[in-house]
């Protein structure tokens, strides 16, 4: 089975005040599908449906499909197709609202590791000549572009970059795959970061909103007797 988590701390305090919140990933199940397909149409100009999923999932063992869980809502997915000793990255699209947080490179580690324990020796795919955001995650991956497909993508005509990346199975690209996961590992502990330092501002903002609330009733109060007084003299 496959999985992974990523865990941050959103909250600090006692232990029971901790709110966590993780993101997982782990294989594609049916009861996702509805969760996927919207994903994909929130993400492509010209979405696969529902009907291209389902037969994905219908092919089996040729096929490996994961989703990314955030609290336990899908937030994206990865599809590999496997062939002999290469695997085709199919697709692979995360939340529009929750781009830039490493949630492809989380599932693009979790693929990769699959196609390398399925023994693939090489990776290839496709993406849009002007995706740079995705063709840099892809160099990442050691992927490299290998040939064109002229308007290949059938919403604006653009032409598809073809990327390969060979010889997964060796020790040097075991070395790259480690050095990605620290990667990711060190952008969890950044996210956590931030996220207890958002919620150590929001603590301070509430306690000094609290404490001039305090101060403004103690001035009315000492305000009201100075007039009650006043009325008495």
């Amino acid at each position: 089975m496959i999985t992974s988590a990523l865990r941050m701390q959103k909250s600090t305090g006692s232990p029971d005040e901790a709110s966590v919140s993780s993101l997982a990933i782990r294989e594609l199940r049916e009861e996702d599908l509805e969760a996927v397909l919207a994903v994909e149409i929130a993400s492509a100009p010209h979405p696969w449906t529902a009907g291209i999923f389902a037969d994905e999932l219908a092919q089996g063992p040729t096929r490996r499909y994961v989703v990314a869980l955030e609290d336990g809502r899908v937030v994206g997915f990865c599809g590999l197709l496997l062939s002999l000793d290469e695997g085709h990255i199919t697709n692979i699209a995360v939340d529009p609202t929750l781009r830039r947080r490493g949630y492809a490179h989380a599932m693009m580690l979790v693929t990769v590791r699959t196609a390398i324990a399925k023994s693939l020796r090489a990776l290839t795919l496709e993406v849009r000549v002007t995706n740079k955001a995705a063709i840099a995650l892809y160099q990442r991956f050691g992927f490299a572009p290998g040939g064109v497909r002229p308007r290949y993508y059938p919403d604006n005509g653009e032409d598809a970059l073809i990327m390969w990346a060979h010889d997964i199975d060796t020790a040097a690209y075991g070395v790259r795959l480690a050095g990605l996961a620290t990667q990711q590992e060190q952008l969890r502990e950044q996210q956590e970061e931030q996220s207890v330092d958002r919620n150590l501002g929001s603590g301070l903002a509430a306690a000094q909103s609290d404490s001039l609330l305090d101060l403004h009733q103690e001035s009315t109060q000492q305000n009201g007797l100075a007039f009650s007084q006043g009325q008495e003299n």
